[in-house]
């Protein structure tokens, strides 16, 4: 993929309007439901197992947010991702925490090896533990640099033959044969709850359109972030101002900006 490419997708993505499955965190549903919304896509908010089967049958893509884990969810995700496996749907998985506890990092691995189309939106220290590699995370935070885990997601890219996109000062977007760096976002972006989240959830808008790499969600977001920033007094005014700049990007400030190589 090249800027072309990411700038047909989010066009795509505005004609097309997909309809983007969530079970996602309670933390973050209004955010992530805004920015879809926003970019130009349909989210739904759907945790109960009753409607899954039937969503999946006509959604573009599945987003799996681990954030709020406990019993109840998890088999609800599991049951997900075979609804989704079973009507070619790809599934967006962000491994929130995991690498701090034993059940999100199980949880996120189970859900990983079971998804037929995936991929894997994490930090650092999320990838690194899913890949089964000593990770320092504090709760959700990653501690390692985005540039760390690189490898993991190369392992877990082969391993799983899906995509894989870390975030964090500079994204990496690993594919099985390629990687993807992206050089945009703002330093205020990690004091806003949930921003890697909005990113797993357009990713499932693109992914709905055709592009399973995650590299037009990234891309997007970051542009959109490193605009909102500058335009933002602090963490409060970015999250206001990153809708409204999801919904204003066109496709010359796009281009514009993008640092992709």
């Amino acid at each position: 993929m090249n800027t072309q490419d990411i700038v047909k997708a989010l066009s795509a993505v505005r004609d097309n309007k997909p309809l983007v499955v969530n079970i996602t965190n309670y933390v973050v549903m209004n955010n992530t439901a805004n920015a879809l919304l926003a970019i130009g896509a349909s989210p739904i908010m759907a945790h109960s197992r009753e409607e899954l089967a039937e969503m999946m049958t006509f959604c573009g893509a599945l987003v799996i947010n681990i954030g709020t884990l406990d019993s109840v969810w998890i088999p609800r995700m599991q049951y997900a991702v075979e609804q989704a496996n079973k009507n070619g749907k790809v599934v967006i998985l962000d491994p929130v925490g995991c690498g701090a506890s034993t059940i999100r990092t199980a949880t996120a691995r189970e859900l990983a090896q079971s998804a037929e189309k995936l991929i894997i939106r994490g930090n650092a220290s999320e990838i690194i533990a899913m890949a089964g590699e000593q990770a320092q995370s504090k709760g959700v935070d990653a501690l390692d640099s985005s540039d760390t885990a690189v490898g993991a997601a190369n392992h877990l890219a082969k391993a799983l033959n899906c995509n894989v996109v870390v975030s964090g000062e500079v994204d990496y977007v690993v594919t099985p044969s390629k990687i993807y760096t992206l050089s945009n976002g703002h330093a205020m972006m990690p004091y806003v709850t949930g921003m890697g989240c909005t990113m797993s959830a357009l990713t499932g808008a693109f992914a709905a359109i055709g592009d399973e790499t995650g590299l037009s969600a990234a891309a997007v977001l970051g542009v959109a972030g490193e605009i909102a920033a500058e335009n933002a007094a602090g963490p409060g005014s970015l999250q206001v101002s990153l809708l409204d700049t999801l919904y204003q990007l066109d496709e010359e400030t796009l281009i514009e900006r993008l640092k992709l190589s």
